[in-house]
């Protein structure tokens, strides 16, 4: 039985959700890690630790970073094109701090040089730090709105600058998600390492979750003063994609309407302040596993709440609202999301078991001795 074209509209606000969720929670605690490398490791063994702690799988976790993408260029074209447009260079900071990533893991242990070594950790630090840094600046943009319009024919205008995207809501945004990020890598160093790098990967923890907390906490009672978006027209979430077939308005305390009308999704950001503390008592207590699961749904709190007090939109404009972009008009056609429904059925359980098994066999701590011992194939 064919999916109406709605709850497709629905299926796949939820499925780029859970692909930003498997992102963050599977690169980000590789990012975390790089954040962290330069300041839990104190000589070039103690680092080596680190980087080996995620070296054999961070490429095949940027597999939730390239399908993410994918995924909101095929299912909402609109929001793909104007945010690639405005947030140009922005996206393009991320895109060369990456850049050290490959390199920095395959090249930082060639040569015997602590001046080389040095600065390819600093390299994976820049490649770990500033993608989390600025995809939190970019949903606080999204929640002031995006100074963008379309035209008659659908072209988009982006009318700011990349200066402007640095505004003190986004850069609280962008320190939430830093802190988000490094609290689950240093939990992951946790489960991985011991002696050393485990007591300052411990105390790192305790820094971010702190960090975390107060950071979420202030970014909503920020939120409930910032005007969000109300659509002011009735919109046929069946009909073909229009962005311009609607009215939109400001209004003050709009991100907040959600909750109310959906009280079951208040369990969002109950979960990000739970599983946060519990992530740094379990952790605190040693159950490293558990505390890398509750810090992983975290990060499900953080994000899900973000994404359903913006819900129906996606990107809307401060400019001109009524080009707001929203899950029911910036999406491709009913026969795309269908196909691409079906792909993801088939394929992401395909991802989630190989990953689960190459977790399974690189399971285990990482220590100075294996180091030692593994010179030359080691990190």
């Amino acid at each position: 039985m064919p999916i109406d074209y709605e709850t497709l509209k629905v299926i796949w606000w939820l499925l780029v959700g859970v692909l930003l969720v498997g992102f963050a929670i599977m690169d980000g605690h590789d990012m975390g890690v790089g954040t962290l490398l330069p300041f839990v490791g104190r000589d070039d063994t103690e680092r080596r630790v680190v980087i080996n702690t995620v070296g054999p799988h961070w490429d095949g976790n940027q597999v939730w970073f390239i399908t993410g993408g994918g995924a909101i260029f095929a299912a909402w074209p609109l929001v793909y094109a104007t945010a690639f447009s405005g947030f140009y260079w922005a996206m393009l900071a991320v895109l060369w701090a990456l850049f050290f990533r490959p390199v920095g893991f395959d090249y930082r242990s060639k040569l015997d040089s602590p001046r080389w070594r040095a600065t390819w950790d600093w390299g994976l630090f820049v490649g770990g730090a500033v993608p989390p840094l600025i995809f939190g600046v970019a949903f606080g943009n999204l929640l002031q709105g995006v100074p963008f319009h379309f035209d008659n024919q659908l072209m988009s205008y982006y009318e700011g600058t990349f200066w402007q995207l640095l505004n003190p809501f986004a850069l609280l945004c962008g320190v939430v998600s830093t802190a988000m990020i490094t609290f689950h890598g240093a939990i992951y160093l946790m489960h991985r390492t011991d002696e050393a790098v485990y007591a300052r990967s411990r105390t790192a923890m305790l820094l971010f979750g702190t960090l975390l907390l107060v950071g979420f906490s202030v970014a909503g009672v920020w939120l409930q003063s910032i005007p969000g978006y109300v659509i002011t027209s009735t919109v046929d979430p069946s009909a073909l994609p229009d962005p311009m077939a609607k009215t939109v308005m400001r209004e003050a305390g709009a991100w907040m309407l959600n909750y109310q009308a959906m009280p079951a999704t208040m369990a969002l950001p109950v979960l990000a302040y739970v599983a946060t503390l519990a992530a740094m008592g379990f952790a605190v207590l040693g159950r490293t596993l558990l505390a890398f699961v509750c810090s992983s749904l975290a990060l499900v709190g953080v994000i899900g709440t973000a994404g359903v007090s913006m819900f129906p939109f996606v990107m809307p404009s401060s400019t001109d609202p009524r080009s707001s972009l929203t899950v029911w008009d910036s999406v491709s056609s009913h026969l795309t999301l269908t196909i691409m429904f079906f792909a993801t059925v088939i394929f992401m359980p395909i991802i989630v078991a190989y990953t689960s098994w190459a977790y399974k066999v690189m399971s285990g701590k990482v220590t100075a001795a294996y180091v030692r011992e593994n010179s030359h194939s080691a990190y």
